[in-house]
């Protein structure tokens, strides 16, 4: 997800969030919350820097799966999910 479409869903500028991600601004409860939701993280992961909650480093594939898994959490379409599972089904099993 890129930072335009983040802004975007949170209802924010695309600069405002920026300035959050940079430490420029502080964050309000409220859009903490929001972007928890909008990310599909629980906000004690935003804090985690890295570690999973069994304490190990986070790998890159496990990066991978929670952004494929906030993807497809934030689809709403049947025919869309449809879709992305036969897509993901195929680079699964190709060698």
């Amino acid at each position: 997800m890129t930072l335009a479409e983040l802004s975007l869903g949170l209802g924010i500028s695309h600069q405002q969030l920026q300035k959050y991600e940079t430490g420029m601004n502080r964050l309000s409860a409220g859009i903490l919350m929001d972007v928890s939701k909008r990310l599909d993280v629980s906000l004690t992961e935003l804090f985690e820097t890295g570690v999973t909650k069994q304490g190990r480093s986070r790998s890159a594939a496990d990066t991978s799966r929670r952004m494929c898994q906030a993807i497809v959490n934030q689809t709403e379409s049947p025919a869309k999910l449809e879709l992305m599972s036969r897509i993901l089904k195929v680079i699964r099993d190709s060698p």
